[in-house]
């Protein structure tokens, strides 16, 4: 079962990155919106090692206004990147909202 489903909004962890990470660091702290579903596979910090029976969860698509990766972005207001994350980067933007942050 999913943590998230196509819609929810998410926010990016930052989490500490000892070697290998797929997490670039320009998506951490900033939201977007799950667009779409990969089935559970090894972690990228596990396969990184060779270790293919490691931890597995489930990946997620997610979809970022590019405005709000880049400020000074000088593309349209519609451009968006998609990129893909393991659940134990992503937070539900509800819950961080609980938390009296902002999105």
């Amino acid at each position: 079962m999913s943590k998230f489903e196509i819609g929810d909004r998410v926010t990016v962890r930052n989490l500490p990155a000892l070697f290998h990470t797929r997490t670039q660091g320009y998506t951490r702290g900033h939201t977007g919106v799950v667009v779409g579903l990969r089935p559970k596979w090894v972690i990228p910090e596990d396969e990184a090692w060779g270790r293919y029976e490691g931890r597995r969860e489930p990946f997620y698509m997610v979809r970022f206004n590019q405005r709000e990766l880049w400020p000074d972005y000088g593309g349209a207001v519609i451009d968006t990147l998609e990129t893909e994350f393991s659940e134990r980067w992503l937070e539900s933007a509800a819950a961080e909202n609980t938390a009296g942050k902002t999105p």
